[in-house]
């Protein structure tokens, strides 16, 4: 895709790509790690770009997970809706058509089309609700 386009296939370009493909979810920062095992000079700068290039093409799409850093994760993967939990940081995932009725309902009404790869539901988790449940 990359060469379709007039560009080339950097080396750093394959190490990033591979990178998101092997984390799922992951910040740039969480790239950067992986990335440095194998190329220890590729900076945090070059990563950030490569992420923006490799979305613009459509290679991997973000979602906000948190108040920090995007989560990026490869595009042609499932549509799928993210659920945070706020105290242990997990990030689950469910089908985008249990809020399909919803997203209907709101381009109906509003005219507003959600985009459901990038939704995030933040609540708390199934284990630590229980494990904060009183006994």
């Amino acid at each position: 895709m990359l060469r379709s386009r007039g560009l080339r296939l950097t080396a750093q370009r394959q190490l990033v790509l591979q990178a998101v493909l092997d984390l799922g979810h992951a910040t740039p920062e969480q790239v950067h790690t992986a990335v440095r095992e194998v190329a220890a000079g590729v900076n945090i700068t070059t990563i950030y770009r490569t992420l923006e290039l490799l979305e613009r093409l459509g290679l991997v799409t973000h979602t906000h997970l948190s108040h920090g850093s995007p989560t990026y994760h490869a595009a042609g993967e499932h549509q799928h809706v993210h659920l945070v939990c706020r105290e242990c940081g997990a990030i689950d995932e469910i089908s985008p058509e249990m809020l399909r009725p919803l997203a209907d309902q709101l381009d109906e009404q509003r005219g507003f089309k959600v985009d459901i790869g990038h939704v995030a539901l933040f609540g708390v988790c199934g284990r630590c609700a229980q494990d904060g449940e009183p006994t």
